[in-house]
């Protein structure tokens, strides 16, 4: 029997947790000045500072983390996170924040956990363990708990939008895991840029004027907190943990969102939403001690992402053979990360994995 060490999904589940934080803030501070400008106009400028900020950690990065880019064929898909992520959930979210309290909509986010998570099991067909659904029934009651307890000053049409816009961020959810082996900071930037875009233009053409420079520069930095590392952390999230496990990290966002609300917002905090948040962070913790492993096959199949080459201690997954000019270092029994189009031979073995691209079989009743 091969055991494979080491457990990639804990570095999913921090950037899961920080993609989180990063989108969870962004809601209460939008709704701050969601009165500043239309919804379109705020939806671009929120998307032009992620792109900003995605240039600039590109720039930074240089070219030391080899990735696999974007190929033609990922481009219906790119296109699809893009109009629907990039684009309508953003004007839903805004227009939302503008018919609902701050603590609500960010309360109401957590549909965007239900949506992705029936999406990834019942379409993507996505394996979720018994840790993985007691997980994921503790942080939705908690979210359950607080949607019904905190929208008594709701309006039908606020909810139906935030609602609107969960769904669509629930589908772009789906379709980033398609696309998760490619260089993540590539796609998070091609989102940004080719949603900002056209929403800044359509605004300019349709009459819109900038909001004040302090607004301005405002929304630029929450768009690159909540939009741009954001969606940056959330792909590497679901690279290591498949959509339905990342959809139950992502679901503390409106945690955070909440918490910010009442410390710095001073909205009212419920008993309901202490009882709420104890299960949340609960479900979180149960995750966190996840380890699904078993016996499974893979069978040989073709594709190109990033992974580590290691001489000295092969990995199961990724033990072909490297032309002699493929070679980045100097030592050639010194392991090192690349990229390229490889082969995987049938292998049978156990090891800790999720619904990742790489472990897409069947499971037995209870497995």
């Amino acid at each position: 029997m091969t055991r494979v060490r080491g457990n990639p999904q804990r570095q999913g589940l921090i950037a899961g947790l920080l993609a989180a934080v990063f989108f969870g803030l962004s809601a209460p501070l939008i709704s701050v000045v969601s009165q500043e400008g239309s919804p379109l106009m705020i939806a671009a400028l929120l998307y032009a500072g992620a792109g900003i900020a995605l240039l600039m950690v590109r720039g930074f990065r240089g070219q030391q983390q080899q990735e696999s880019p974007v190929q033609r064929r990922d481009l219906p898909p790119l296109l699809g996170l893009t109009v629907l992520g990039g684009m309508v959930g953003p004007i839903c979210l805004v227009q939302g924040l503008t018919l609902l309290s701050a603590g609500s909509a960010s309360l109401l986010l957590n549909l965007e956990a239900v949506f992705t998570l029936l999406i990834a099991v019942l379409i993507g067909r996505e394996h979720l363990g018994r840790r993985g659904l007691i997980a994921a029934v503790l942080i939705l009651s908690g979210a359950v708990l607080l949607t019904e307890g905190s929208l008594h000053g709701a309006t039908l049409q606020g909810t139906l939008l935030i609602a609107g816009a969960c769904l669509a961020w629930g589908i772009d959810n789906n379709l980033s895991q398609r696309l998760s082996l490619r260089d993540p900071l590539q796609i998070a930037m091609l989102k940004a840029i080719g949603a900002s875009t056209p929403m800044l233009l359509l605004a300019l053409a349709a009459g819109q004027s900038l909001p004040a420079w302090p607004v301005l520069l405002g929304l630029l930095v929450i768009g690159a907190m909540g939009y741009g590392l954001s969606i940056w952390l959330d792909l590497l999230a679901l690279r290591h943990l498949g959509a339905a496990r990342e959809s139950v990290v992502f679901s503390t966002a409106p945690f955070v969102g909440v918490l910010f609300s009442v410390m710095v917002l001073r909205e009212a905090f419920t008993s309901g939403m202490g009882t709420a948040s104890a299960l949340m962070l609960l479900g979180v913790a149960v995750l966190l001690k996840e380890d699904h492993a078993h016996w499974h096959r893979h069978d040989a199949f073709s594709h190109a992402h990033r992974h580590r080459h290691d001489p000295t201690c092969g990995d199961p997954h990724h033990s072909h053979d490297h032309p002699r000019n493929d070679q980045l270092s100097s030592d050639p029994q010194q392991a090192y990360w690349h990229a390229h189009e490889h082969q995987h031979a049938p292998i049978e073995h156990e090891h800790a994995h999720v619904s990742d691209v790489h472990h897409r079989h069947g499971h037995r009743q209870g497995g």
